[in-house]
């Protein structure tokens, strides 16, 4: 019965993209008007918005410049040899005699060869780091691979969407003269090969993509070098007084500046795959972000153009994320047989999965440079800040920034003033933001959040269709798109289709279906997918979490709505609520933008409970209506500050303020939703909570890898108990260990085998080891 069921025609006809049911489809990837305003206003205009999709990867005879027969079966490969391929002047010699390289050459550098026989020496060893870093691209090889990647995509996709207006906005700003500088996502291996076809075939030239050296084999190395590779050599990571590493480094920086002055586009990947054990934000990603900071604050180049980039796929490529979980890099012939899997697999199932690429407003990074250090602040340490809430010694939570900051640092960016280090890593976390923000959400992302988070014990088919269409559109009200269109039931059955090694079918009479997710490992995959819609009801869910926290220390968790609803809640326990769990929460998963306050975003929250429904206001008696601010007095404090400044709190700078109070809606979708909300941080909040309950029983001090994995089988063995496996993931442990040592609660020891963890002398008792635990359950939705 299941065979027939997901071996039945769908129907799907998805070549055009058009607003899902009618809707409005929001025009999203707009820079910030608060870092860059200039960028804001003259990179777009609004005929833009109305110019439709395009299918990248759709080439038929119209295509090219011939017709017949015969072109319509040669058509890709005709299309291939017509692109054009601006000429590649060799820099070779132009790298070589840049002041920095000349300056190592001639001794006048710390590191310098001096006189003698040593600069020929010198010379030998920059030509050799230049020739790891970069060749000219070969033109006819880019042409044959471009053939070759055309016929594989339209085997692996049904369709790479990409939005006419997006390019024209591109377009408009490389026309401009300035150098343009793609700062990417990084879902796959394959968005490295699919992002510069993309541009390629839009006319926008030969895209040079910094790879990671580490993930390919020297004959990958050499092969993507000949189709447009970077590659960060291994002296430039040397350390600062190390002259093998001066060198290293000013070669890069000499070779990034000639990139960037013959105008070549260069694609930089601001986090590494999903696969890969760390931090979010990617250290190589900063490196080469660096060396174009210091090449436009050097004055080498007057400005750049930096291009938030974003690729969402229904369906991730299963294969090439997998090497980072291998010791060994991937080779040349291990990447050919990745492919070729991924064929077959494409070949064996009835629907294949689409793709949408992104490219958000390009913006000026002169103009973020000059706007940008007005929003800076001071921080503190989540150790200062959370520690003594944790431990009850405080009530309030002090007044400012959180910092925490899990990126490495590595050579090229150290080599910079500390202040540039500071402007590269605010800089990619604003712009990884906008990548986010500007990203598709797939269909299979709603799917799997409905049936992790709201039908995880089954739904009727025909419930899952009424769901499918209000999660869809609660995205878009949020200005967030959706990756996908047509007709309703033919998008839940291809997205079930595509998620059928995780998804049961079961038809309990003719013409009833129930679908619920397999039990088991099934939801870690799920729990994964569903983690591309978190963005856009972040703030709600935030929001969410804190009321509840609020209202289960004043009642039972299993009270009614009706009761919870009567509870008053003031605008100030809110505030000091959300604070909590946004401090709690890692920095990788808010990408708060640098410009914008604690105080700011807690206020969004609450606007964003507002405007959903879920939170009205309450009017006290004797007293003027929530919305009427003309009674408000202003301090004096407060007439001259700027208007981002939000360091001081609202009670000083109002006088005779009086407090806002609020209680939950009693509208009958309330409940539903607000307990929605929660459960969609839950997977985290849980990972966190088992990390404070595993403190008694890790084996400890350990390393960090060790203990990473003591705390990965804990998961399991829990999950296996209580059946929730959608924590059961290795970045949620390496969150949780990275949050406790910020916290305090672990710290790092040296020793001869490298660091080691160990509890903190507090955390070493057993009570304050329950506070912790008891403090990240407040926040999870029982």
């Amino acid at each position: 019965m299941a065979t027939s069921l997901w071996s039945s025609d769908f129907g799907m006809k998805l070549d055009i993209v058009t607003p899902f049911l009618g809707k409005y489809r929001p025009f999203v990837g707009r820079c910030c008007q608060t870092c860059t305003p200039k960028s804001w206003e003259s990179l777009f205009h609004s005929s833009i918005m109305d110019l439709g999709f395009c299918n990248v990867i759709l080439v038929k005879e119209e295509n090219t410049r011939f017709r017949g027969w015969l072109v319509r079966r040669l058509c890709y490969f005709l299309w291939s040899m017509e692109q054009h391929i601006p000429p590649c002047q060799d820099a070779q010699q132009k790298i070589m005699d840049s002041p920095g390289v000349q300056n190592i050459i001639s001794g006048r550098a710390p590191g310098g060869a001096g006189e003698g026989p040593m600069p020929g020496l010198v010379k030998t060893e920059v030509q050799r780091i230049l020739d790891h870093i970069q060749t000219p691209p070969h033109p006819l090889l880019l042409r044959l691979f471009s053939w070759v990647l055309l016929r594989v995509l339209n085997c692996l996709f049904l369709n790479v969407q990409l939005h006419k207006g997006h390019v024209k906005m591109v377009h408009k700003a490389s026309q401009a003269g300035s150098p343009l500088v793609l700062l990417s996502t990084h879902k796959s291996l394959l968005d490295g090969v699919l992002l510069p076809f993309v541009l390629f075939a839009q006319g926008l030239g030969v895209l040079r993509v910094a790879w990671d050296p580490r993930a390919f084999s020297p004959a990958l190395r050499a092969l993507l070098r000949k189709l447009g590779g970077l590659f960060l050599p291994p002296e430039a990571n040397l350390s600062l007084d190390c002259s093998e590493g001066v060198l290293g480094r000013a070669v890069v920086h000499a070779a990034t500046e000639q990139l960037l002055l013959s105008r070549q586009p260069l694609l930089i990947f601001l986090e590494d795959p999903p696969g890969a054990q760390g931090p979010r934000l990617s250290a190589l990603g900063q490196a080469w972000l660096g060396a174009v900071v210091q090449a436009v604050r050097g004055g080498i180049v007057s400005d750049a153009v930096l291009v938030p980039v974003a690729v969402t796929y229904d369906l991730v490529p299963d294969a090439l994320p997998d090497v980072y979980h291998a010791s060994a890099p991937l080779g040349l012939w291990t990447g050919i047989l990745a492919i070729l899997r991924n064929l077959c697999y494409s070949w064996s199932r009835s629907h294949r999965a689409c793709v949408r690429v992104h490219l958000a407003q390009p913006f000026s990074l002169q103009e973020y440079t000059i706007n940008a250090r007005s929003c800076w602040g001071s921080r503190q340490t989540l150790e200062q800040l959370l520690k003594p809430v944790v431990l009850g010694q405080w009530t309030v939570v002090p007044d400012t920034e959180k910092e925490q900051e899990w990126t490495p640092v590595t050579g090229p960016l150290l080599d910079l003033k500390e202040e540039d280090q500071l402007l590269v890593r605010r800089l990619s976390r604003h712009v990884l933001n906008a990548c986010v923000a500007s990203s598709a959400v797939m269909s299979t992302a709603i799917m799997a959040t409905l049936l992790l988070f709201k039908h995880q014990k089954g739904v009727f088919l025909e419930q899952l269709l009424v769901d499918f269409s209000w999660l869809t559109e609660e995205t878009l009200l949020r200005g967030f798109d959706v990756g996908f269109s047509g007709q309703l039931r033919c998008l839940v059955q291809h997205t079930l289709s595509l998620l059928q090694a995780h998804v049961a079918l079961l038809r309990v009479h003719p013409g009833d279906l129930v679908v619920l997710p397999q039990p088991g490992p099934s939801l870690m995959h799920l729990a994964r997918l569903s983690a591309e819609l978190l963005p856009a009801f972040l703030s709600e869910a935030v929001g969410a979490c804190a009321v509840w926290g609020l209202l289960a220390s004043r009642m039972p968790p299993e009270g009614h709505w009706e009761l919870q609803s009567v509870e008053v809640l003031s605008q100030t326990e809110l505030y000091h609520q959300t604070l909590l769990l946004l401090h709690l929460l890692p920095q990788d998963l808010i990408l708060q933008q640098p410009c914008q306050s604690s105080y700011s975003y807690c206020q969004e929250v609450l606007d964003r409970l507002i405007q959903c429904g879920l939170l009205v206001a309450e009017e006290a008696s004797s007293s003027r209506l929530a919305c009427d601010t003309g009674r408000q007095c202003f301090s004096s404090r407060l007439l001259w500050k700027p208007s981002g400044d939000f360091t001081d709190s609202e009670s000083d700078d109002f006088e005779e303020a009086e407090v806002r109070y609020f209680r939950l809606s009693q509208q009958s979708r309330c409940p539903d939703f607000f307990l929605f909300l929660c459960r969609l941080l839950s997977p985290l909040l849980k990972a966190f909570a088992q990390a404070a309950a595993f403190l008694c029983q890790g084996q400890l001090p350990d390393t960090e890898l060790g203990y990473s994995g003591q705390l990965f089988q804990f998961l399991q063995a829990t999950a296996q108990k209580e059946g929730f496996f959608e924590c059961v993931d290795s970045k949620l442990v390496t969150s949780a260990i990275w949050t406790f040592r910020d916290l305090g609660v672990l710290q790092q020891t040296p020793s001869p085998a490298g660091s080691r963890l160990q509890l903190s002398p507090t955390f070493a008792s057993r009570d304050n080891q329950e506070k912790l635990e008891q403090f990240i359950r407040q926040f999870i939705c029982s």
